[in-house]
């Protein structure tokens, strides 16, 4: 697992937090910006990811507001999933990270003066990349990047409740259910760091 960290941080999430670029085997973590929010916003035109993530359909306009929401909130840090193979063998440039997007991933803290706790969010928007374990690869390296540069110390996701693939990846990865609800069709998976 590769990590190149710049920063310890500290709470609230700090700008420094939302601007540093992470790498894995096969992915690179960049913070969520403006030029990513048309594919994001096709993304989640899609009835399948909207049901899975809870969301409502946004307008596009819609989408950019909440963008720049998430990057200014100090309660949540996201990071567009990039296929490394193929962003590294780009020239580099935001067109190229637009082409390589797979997915994405944050962590939101219910309570932002207090970074102990966070709920865990990962999604492979890109079909092909699902079932080839990357899902695994993000999901490791966010529990580290939680603990070790977060102080992350309990995580928490919630998961529909026929969404198999990602409950048996949370309790691959040492999740254990902690609670179900009916209203919302979502179980509520944690695990201590």
């Amino acid at each position: 697992m590769f990590i190149d960290l710049q920063f310890i941080f500290t709470m609230p999430v700090s700008a420094e937090a939302k601007n540093v670029v992470m790498k894995s085997t096969r992915v690179v973590f960049v913070p969520y910006k403006r030029i990513h929010v048309g594919k994001y916003h096709q993304w989640m035109m899609r009835p399948e990811l909207q049901y899975l993530t809870g969301s409502e359909p946004l307008t596009l306009e819609e989408e950019y507001a909440m963008q720049e929401k998430w990057v200014n909130d100090p309660d949540k840090i996201t990071f567009i999933l990039l296929d490394r193979q193929m962003f590294e063998s780009s020239e580099g440039r935001e067109e190229d990270e637009v082409q390589s997007m797979i997915g994405d991933t944050n962590i939101y803290f219910p309570n932002p003066d207090d970074l102990s706790e966070g709920e865990m969010e990962l999604m492979i928007a890109e079909e092909t990349y699902r079932g080839r374990g990357i899902g695994g690869e993000v999901l490791s390296h966010m529990m580290f990047f939680a603990k070790e540069s977060l102080g992350v110390q309990k995580l928490f996701a919630k998961i529909k409740v026929n969404n198999y693939a990602s409950i048996h990846l949370f309790e691959k990865y040492g999740f254990h259910e902690v609670s179900h609800s009916e209203v919302f069709q979502e179980k509520t998976f944690e695990r201590i760091l």
